[in-house]
């Protein structure tokens, strides 16, 4: 069994599938969010709260959190407490 990156509320994504976790603010994030949106790639993960991190997969979808992308680097790299 794969080991899983808690994104929040609940949600989990298989560590082995994340290209990359971006911080959303610049205006390439947010080309890269309408883009795939457009091409229904995009997973909005934030449950109406504000988006914190983008992260990349290697299937090329674009996952939304509402945690912050820190945090997530943390948690990808095994450093943060993970609770469910």
């Amino acid at each position: 069994m794969s080991e899983l990156l808690n994104i929040g509320f609940k949600n989990a994504i298989p560590k082995e599938k994340v290209v990359a976790i971006l911080a959303p603010s610049s205006a390439p994030m947010k080309r890269l969010k309408e883009g795939a949106r457009e091409k229904g790639l995009l997973i909005d993960a934030t449950q109406g709260k504000k988006t914190r991190a983008v992260i990349v997969t290697d299937s090329n979808h674009i996952i939304l959190s509402a945690i912050q992308s820190e945090t997530l680097i943390q948690r990808y790299e095994g450093k943060a407490a993970e609770e469910f």
